[in-house]
């Protein structure tokens, strides 16, 4: 049987090739940003956005960027600007390559993710069909780091286990382990033959050091392990909408980093072939030049201190308001995130009763706190929390 479709006929059995096709669950980040659009309350507040934005509310395009933009303008294309490297699409691309090398060589593997973590990364290893276990990370008595549990839960995991790590400015919970910690861990990874596995999203934005937010890699490194990372100039450079990102794979010699590195392009080119070259050139322009590098570190500084700040501005304003709870966890956690602690009817309380948007685990972006909002965005917590 056929029907007349315009002018061309079409066999019913081709009709409905997607009818079991149903929508996807919405990226719950992406439905705050929708909800916060529609929202016309004057004062409402977006502290979903895991993107910085300066004290007007506003992203900023950093003048090294600007000036790196000036120098590479007429710049014909280049094949590859990855020398240490695979270029990748955002830290998202590079941990998607790095899973898909992992379930390709690794096939009796699992990966280790933090409870909590960045929802993606659940995401990222399911996809490319790689088992997933986790490891405790967060204590939510103490709002800090469930450092005895986490130490255990790798001492039990099988020998030779891959585990995401994040060396700064931890994402959700701005919790990062101390150095001494950091050593600790380096050490047991040693004994149990770990792999790490480091997801590096906001360096800088921890501390307002670049160096300083990189320790964490550095101990592993003096320490022998061999170790992957992901690396994202999103955030840090004001790229967000450039996805410019890095996968480097440390390997035992030259050799071996050439196969490896063969692989993860032969995985590439299945998915995208070649990454976009605008941002990469922007990025390899301001690190190859010590003028735009020094002008890059300088500008990361500010806004390190912009959201550290905000912190401090929310935590007195609350202080202030004689709330009942303790509110050090604001100064204590770091980078663009604090993990509040706010449950998920305060969280719903926000959003009705005050126009205040975030994820429902009461994880808030310092970034959309601002001079112009902090008084009001402290009086709406102190308000559901009255009872807590």
């Amino acid at each position: 049987m056929r029907r007349f479709l315009g002018r061309r006929w079409m066999s019913t059995s081709t009709v409905g090739w997607w009818d079991n096709v149903g929508p996807a669950p919405k990226d719950p980040l992406l439905s705050i940003t929708e909800a916060f659009l529609a929202d016309n309350h004057p004062e409402k507040i977006n502290l979903g956005v895991g993107a910085y934005r300066d004290d007007e509310g506003k992203p900023i395009v950093l003048q090294c960027v600007r000036d790196a933009e000036a120098r590479i303008a007429g710049t014909e294309y280049l094949e590859s600007l990855s020398r240490q490297g695979v270029q990748a699409i955002s830290g998202t691309g590079a941990c998607r390559l790095f899973a898909e090398l992992q379930r390709r060589f690794q096939p009796d593997s699992r990966i280790y993710l933090p409870v909590p973590t960045w929802s993606n990364h659940h995401n990222i290893w399911r996809d490319a069909q790689v088992p997933q276990r986790t490891f405790q990370y967060y204590n939510p008595a103490s709002k800090g780091i469930h450092f005895a549990a986490l130490m255990d839960d790798i001492k039990n995991a099988p020998n030779r286990s891959f585990f995401l790590l994040h060396p700064c400015a931890h994402n959700p919970t701005g919790i990062d382990p101390t150095d001494e910690q950091w050593r600790e861990i380096s050490y047991l990874f040693k004994v149990k033959n770990h792999f790490p596995f480091f997801d590096m999203a906001y360096q800088g934005f921890a501390s307002g050091d670049l160096k300083k937010d990189a320790q964490a890699i550095h101990i592993f490194l003096d320490d022998g392990h061999l170790i992957g990372c992901a690396q994202s100039f999103a955030k840090t450079m004001g790229l967000y909408g450039q996805r410019v990102g890095c996968l480097s794979v440390l390997c035992v010699d030259k050799n071996q980093a050439t196969a490896v590195k063969s692989q993860l392009q032969h995985i590439a080119r299945a998915m995208y072939s070649n990454p976009p070259v605008h941002g990469a050139l922007l990025v390899s322009t301001i690190l190859g030049d010590p003028g735009l590098k020094s002008m890059w570190v300088k500008e990361v500084k500010v806004m390190s201190d912009r959201l550290m700040k905000m912190r401090n501005a929310l935590r007195v304003n609350l202080e202030n308001l004689g709330s009942a709870l303790t509110w050090e966890h604001i100064t204590n956690q770091v980078g663009m995130f604090w993990y509040s602690g706010l449950n998920p009817e305060q969280v719903d309380r926000l959003r009705n009763e005050f126009h205040i948007y975030m994820t429902h685990d009461g994880r808030i972006s310092m970034a959309g706190v601002t001079t112009g909002n902090v008084d009001y965005l402290a009086n709406a917590i102190h308000e559901v929390t009255k009872s807590g």
